[in-house]
């Protein structure tokens, strides 16, 4: 395997992982509070979105190597 696809590959993976924090914060709805704010929830849809664009995109990439 090249680095370039296991880099890739990683990276993906790393992302999905993210993607995957975000949904389980919108499923459970949990409390997110930086410094007195609450971070509300369409904060984790864009996070959600954006993480798995980026893992499907990373993994899409290795299977054409």
């Amino acid at each position: 395997m090249a680095t370039t696809t296991l880099a890739l590959r990683i990276a993906g993976t790393l992302f999905g992982i993210v993607g995957l924090l975000h949904l389980i914060r919108i499923l459970t709805e949990a409390t997110v509070m930086i410094e007195g704010f609450t971070l509300p929830v369409w904060v984790n849809w864009l996070g959600l979105f954006g993480a798995g664009f980026l893992c499907v995109w990373m993994w899409g990439l290795t299977l054409k190597h």
